[in-house]
């Protein structure tokens, strides 16, 4: 996608920003379990972003220090800036942010400081405990829209370096970083 082939109007960032504002109240178990509809509101939907720019996004967020809704910010500054402008670029940034953060942020705080008042009652605590596959299968599906990206579930090193990271994680104390580490060398080196 080359930057004079993107032409937005402001009916086009209401529309972006209208759907993360849904994505917001969604984003159960953070703001990365919705990438799935992020990938396809803005690739195969409006082709906003290519699938090459969704995943660098999510890379350089995931591998970054602080937050990772960092991810967020990098393709509001990606739609903008595949418009040809600076100014889209930040005015994506703008949008996509203030859209994803603003409805969550207010709900949280609003539902904690209820639940809190209300911890002891059983339909809380079950709420809460249900709610702990419900985040696993969002995170599930995020993990298959980013290693399916290449177009095929072939890659077979790729697949056996995810499922040993995991249990890796799962069943010894390595720190992350160590298996962060591991998986970038890994693919310095291409072997996944």
């Amino acid at each position: 996608m080359s930057a004079p082939d993107l032409v937005l109007g402001w009916s086009d960032w209401l529309s972006l920003f209208g759907q993360y504002l849904l994505l917001s109240l969604l984003s159960v178990g953070g703001t990365i379990s919705t990438s799935p509809d992020m990938q396809r509101f803005l690739v195969e939907q409006h082709h906003w972003l290519s699938q090459a720019q969704f995943n660098e996004s999510i890379a350089l967020a995931q591998a970054a220090p602080g937050p990772n809704v960092l991810f967020v910010a990098l393709m509001g500054w990606h739609v903008g800036m595949n418009t040809g402008s600076m100014a889209a670029g930040l005015l994506g940034v703008a949008v996509t942010m203030l859209a994803i953060l603003l409805p969550s942020s207010v709900l949280t705080y609003a539902a904690a400081q209820w639940g809190q008042r209300n911890r002891e009652l059983r339909w809380v605590r079950a709420f809460k405990l249900g709610m702990a596959p419900v985040v696993i299968a969002l995170m599930l599906a995020t993990s298959w829209i980013l290693g399916s990206a290449g177009g095929t579930l072939a890659s077979w090193p790729l697949w056996l370096l995810t499922a040993a990271s995991a249990l890796l994680a799962w069943r010894t104390r390595w720190h992350m970083l160590w298996l962060l580490g591991a998986g970038a060398l890994l693919g310095w080196l291409q072997l996944v």
